[in-house]
């Protein structure tokens, strides 16, 4: 009996068959983990160190005065630098605009009992 080692990537190719996670390789599990992606604002050249929805921060990023680049995947890579502007001009916005306690502005707790 003859048994014949053949790697999971050429068996799999060979077969056309998808193998569980279990006995891929790492270097096929991540898909995007090797393509390094610039930065979407205009004139920077930095490495991205966030992925944003473009849906969600588009306005953070507008408002911090940043002019992107639009994709087609509606994402907005930023750089450390961008991603900071971006988020402390959002978290002032939610800072503004923070929802209060239901019990701090109800107005049943005038009425009822106090418990002090």
């Amino acid at each position: 009996m003859i048994i014949i080692f053949i790697p999971n990537k050429i068996f799999s190719k060979w077969l056309n068959v998808k193998l569980p996670k279990e006995l891929r390789e790492k270097g096929d599990l991540s898909n995007t983990a090797s393509k390094s992606k610039n930065c979407s604002i205009k004139g920077c050249r930095e490495i991205a160190v966030r992925s944003l929805s473009e849906n969600k921060w588009k306005p953070f990023v507008e408002k911090a005065q940043l002019k992107y680049i639009e994709n087609k995947q509606h994402k907005i890579y930023l750089c450390k630098l961008h991603y900071k502007d971006a988020n402390k001009y959002r978290k002032s916005q939610e800072k503004k605009y923070q929802k209060k306690g239901f019990l701090e502005n109800s107005v049943a707790s005038a009425r009822g009992k106090r418990w002090d």
